[in-house]
């Protein structure tokens, strides 16, 4: 069986919609539908059906999806062995980040990488933890950071491995000359009158904060919620709320702006994901090593 013709159908399985599957390979929806009813005809059996405007999986569909992600592994495996058996490490290695910690620890990351591997092509794409392990899944990145706040070890497919990259402390940070301006530390219950700013990309970070303050007794009164880290920051520097945000977010120089330990900490544990299958791939394992140091410096 032809192998594009296979990846159309696994990623058909994962994404659900033609035109979804279109994107994630760049061809045009009807290139996809095309090669579908190529290896229909191939299998001489249904793969896929309507219902209503969604085009479902049958049982044999859905099998061989299942066939194709063996297949896929099987060839990465292999593809793995190879490279291991060379000196030079080349081709390319696809990282996707969140945006906390590719502004904090990836840049120098992927500078070490460019010395160490001069024939080794790194692409970068940011995404959010939940998009990123995603787009693993689907064969469309090799490496992706990921923290348990959005992806819980539970959500993990068995193909997929995670290791430990680091811990993440979450601080408070308010305006200059806010009552709390200068305080080393700060507790949670401290905050339950003041107006939270929150950075609303991660879904999965408003559902925390809110659960945590909940937890003390109140609900946080957010009164502006924003798509980005910059805007956070623009709102507390102008007093327009406080907010809790991730360590990795203090590690940049932020003028204007005060930063003190939340008491008692919330965490959270950040993970280097990638396909079990691809384990002994030397660019794989040089990555892990360079950003382990650059977690640590």
């Amino acid at each position: 069986m032809d192998l594009g013709r296979l990846r159309a159908l696994r990623e058909l399985s994962v994404r659900g919609t033609m035109i979804a599957v279109a994107e994630t390979l760049y061809v045009s929806p009807s290139a996809v539908s095309q090669q579908i009813s190529l290896l229909e005809k191939e299998a001489g059996i249904p793969l896929i059906e309507r219902r209503g405007r969604r085009v479902v999986l049958t049982a044999a569909g859905q099998k061989l999806a299942r066939r194709a992600d063996k297949i896929f592994a099987e060839i990465e495996a292999a593809q793995a062995d190879i490279a291991a058996m060379k000196e030079v490490i080349t081709g390319e290695l696809r990282v996707a980040a969140f945006p906390s910690v590719a502004a904090a620890i990836l840049p120098r990351a992927i500078r070490s990488m460019q010395a160490l591997h001069p024939h080794l092509l790194i692409r970068f794409a940011e995404m959010e933890p939940g998009e990123s392990l995603a787009s693993l899944r689907s064969w469309q990145t090799d490496i992706a950071l990921i923290d348990d706040l959005n992806v819980p070890q539970g959500a993990l497919e068995t193909n997929i491995e995670r290791i430990p990259l680091m811990t993440d402390v979450f601080n408070v940070m308010v305006a200059p000359g806010h009552p709390l301006d200068g305080r080393s530390s700060v507790t949670l219950t401290e905050l339950k009158d003041e107006l939270w700013v929150v950075d609303t990309a991660s879904g999965h970070y408003t559902a925390m904060l809110t659960e945590a303050c909940q937890a003390v007794g109140f609900t946080p009164n957010i009164t502006s919620r924003c798509n980005g880290f910059e805007v956070v920051i623009a709102m507390i520097r102008e007093n327009c709320g406080i907010s809790i945000l991730p360590g990795l977010r203090a590690s940049h120089d932020l003028e204007d702006v005060w930063v003190a330990r939340l008491k008692p900490e919330i965490r959270r544990q950040i993970f280097v994901a990638f396909r079990k299958s691809e384990r002994q791939k030397p660019a794989l394992q040089s990555f892990i090593t360079q950003i382990r140091a650059q977690a640590k410096a």
